[in-house]
């Protein structure tokens, strides 16, 4: 057997360690690869446990997955989300319906899926968090970091919405739904009841989705938010009691998920991945066999291709693929980490982002049938009844619901579904934020119970900013500006860094020692051509397609939208600010400083003897 021993600085296990006795001595046997993926087998003969190899220990100190299928849950849930529900049916609808799944799966294939294997990849092979995976071009490390903070700043708000599902899950638990009828404490004097309203009362160009006095609108912006109480965004008033419970009960249900690594929060998935598809299947079900089902149905489908002329569309295609498959949070980097060295990411990858996909377009039919429904019902079109986010939600769906047999249990099964669908992505947001830092710093992977308890507690403060009289306004703010332009830049420059600064044939050979197998060269042209500028498109169409933020009729103040843009930049000024920082703090010429910048860090010694990969042209060209 060839043996190679490597310096001990060199090396990073990918086995677990194995023991025997010979002789009344160790043999300690590890297969070690140096950091740039080559693979050797190490013996050590040691003399007692306890004095195996320095630095050996942390190494195989990290934890990884109890079991394979504990992976792809975790995926799958934190991928598929609310979104799914309230976002991707009504933009089919609205782009052309089937025509729309043209562009749709064409940035599937060319960037949703490239994007995904490349994170899963990076994540698996380094074994580390979305900041100290940059080991690989040490400059790039402040996007790690900026994908950290918008994971952090997406927790704000978005444990808010689950907040909301709870309550009105909690709401639902009655003989009669409360937003069945109006008469209660929190209606108007305006209050109508929604068996009066039809086309004819409507009248021409006003949308039924957007009449805000039937009592499911009521009960949301006037029982659940209170917006009523708020001038808006200058006037927020003081956290809402009941949902202030509601938002401590997710903090503490995603503590209690995370605060043993993923052994805890890979068994939670178990049910928080699984179950919205049995309530979606249930409620598909259910949903097609209300009068009127059909003609919703055939408007989701319906398939006009002239809207392919349109640019408009082939944008939404774009960022939907992109925030769908949630790439760029850093959370398939901090998953994959804790896999095992040798697991087919790749197929993980196709299968992971494929289930995504199905399950927006099947939920379609689970909404849209009832959006034929509640159609019917009023006599109008399904484009006045067609909505997405919030109003579908947390207005149509659960007023169309009111209105059936058993509408208790129909309420119940759709917001565990909604529940279930926040917590599980939610998980993975603290999750990439968790990992990608305890990764960076020693102290906090020491005392993750803790670190976790603080982070979790950070998000609920700031959190309570949304669950005020006004607070609708702060979550439009942080829903437009944390994770919108800023998640869009921080990909772009992973995907260079990686593609280009790294150089995709040597990330290619880092996937070939771990499966045994080269990508293929379309995913090597998708990673260093195809990806890069599929995200500068989107950057660039975010960027020119972006209005004034507006919540219904309220537009915000200009200062408003001052804060807004300083919390996007507050995360994306992290890569230049760490650029610099990087560059100054390394000795040497001008020269040198760059090179030891962008060059992995197991090489730097090469630095030293003028030996620089990226400064040959070859580097640059190489597929």
């Amino acid at each position: 057997m060839n043996i190679q021993v490597m310096p001990e600085h060199k090396l990073s296990s990918v086995a677990p360690l194995k023991q025997c006795n010979v002789e009344k001595k160790e043999v300690e046997l590890m297969l070690v690869k140096d950091q740039n993926g080559v693979q050797y087998t190490s013996s050590t003969v040691v003399p007692h446990p306890s004095n195996g190899p320095v630095g050996t220990e942390l190494e195989n100190d990290r934890e990884t997955w109890g079991k394979k299928i504990d992976f792809l849950l975790s995926v799958i849930g934190f991928a598929v989300d609310l979104a799914n529900v309230w976002r991707f049916p009504y933009l089919c609808y609205k782009n052309g319906g089937g025509a729309f799944l043209i562009p749709y799966i064409l940035f599937l294939f060319i960037a949703g899926m490239p994007l995904f294997y490349m994170e899963l990849a990076l994540g698996q092979y380094n074994r580390e968090g979305a900041a100290t995976v940059w080991k690989i071009c040490p400059v790039f490390k402040g996007v790690g970091y900026t994908v950290i903070v918008i994971a952090f700043y997406v927790g704000f708000y978005y444990n808010v919405i689950i907040a909301w599902s709870l309550y009105y899950l909690f709401s639902s638990m009655t003989t009669e739904l409360p937003w069945l009828n109006c008469g209660n404490y929190w209606n108007s004097e305006n209050c109508t009841d929604p068996q009066a309203i039809n086309g004819s009362v409507l009248g021409n160009g006003t949308s039924y989705a957007k009449y805000k006095i039937t009592p499911a609108a009521e009960y949301y912006e006037r029982g659940v938010l209170h917006l009523h109480e708020s001038k808006g965004i200058h006037d927020l008033g003081l956290p809402r009691w009941e949902l202030t419970l509601c938002l401590v009960a997710v903090v503490f249900i995603l503590y209690f998920s995370l605060w043993k690594g993923v052994k805890s929060s890979g068994k939670v998935v178990y049910i928080t991945a699984t179950m919205p598809y049995v309530v979606l299947f249930v409620l598909l079900i259910r949903g097609i066999t209300l009068p009127g089902s059909m003609d919703g149905i055939r408007a989701y489908l319906h398939i006009d291709l002239n809207r392919l002329n349109n640019l408009e569309v082939w944008i939404d295609a774009a960022t939907q693929i992109f925030y769908s498959l949630g790439a760029g949070f850093g959370v398939l980097i901090a998953f994959a980490s804790y896999n095992k060295f040798d697991n087919n990411c790749y197929r993980d990858a196709l299968l992971t982002s494929t289930i995504n996909c199905v399950t927006s377009f099947v939920s379609g039919f689970a909404i849209f049938s009832v959006l034929g429904y509640m159609a019917y019902k009023h006599k109008v079109k399904i484009e006045d009844v067609a909505t997405e986010g919030a109003g579908l939600v947390f207005i149509i769906y659960p007023e169309a619901i009111s209105t059936l047999p058993g509408s208790t249990f129909w309420a119940i099964v759709f917001f565990i579904m909604l529940l279930t669908l926040g917590i599980d992505s939610s998980m993975g947001g603290m999750e990439a934020v968790i990992t990608g830092l305890a990764d960076d710093f020693i102290i906090l992977k020491r005392n993750r119970k803790l670190f976790t308890f603080a982070t979790a507690g950070v998000t609920f403060l700031f959190a309570l900013l949304c669950v005020t009289n006004g607070g609708i306004y702060v979550l439009t703010l942080l829903d437009k500006y944390a994770a919108g332009t800023s998640i869009l830049f921080g990909v772009l420059i992973e995907a260079i860094g990686v593609s280009w600064f790294y150089g995709v044939d040597r990330f290619s050979e880092d996937i070939e020692r771990m499966m045994g197998f080269k990508p293929g060269l379309y995913w090597r042209i998708c990673w260093k051509y195809v990806s890069p500028v599929f995200l500068l498109f989107v950057v660039i169409a975010s960027t020119l397609t972006s209005s004034s933020l507006k919540y219904d009729e309220y537009v915000f103040p200009s200062w408003a939208n001052v804060i807004g843009w300083g919390l996007a930049m507050s995360s994306m000024l992290c890569v230049p600010i760490y650029a610099l920082y990087k560059f100054l703090s390394v000795p040497g010429t001008f020269r040198e400083r760059i090179a030891y910048c962008i060059t992995p860090e197991h090489d730097h010694h090469l630095v030293a003897e003028g030996n620089v990969r990226q400064f040959r042209l070859r580097h640059w060209l190489a597929v």
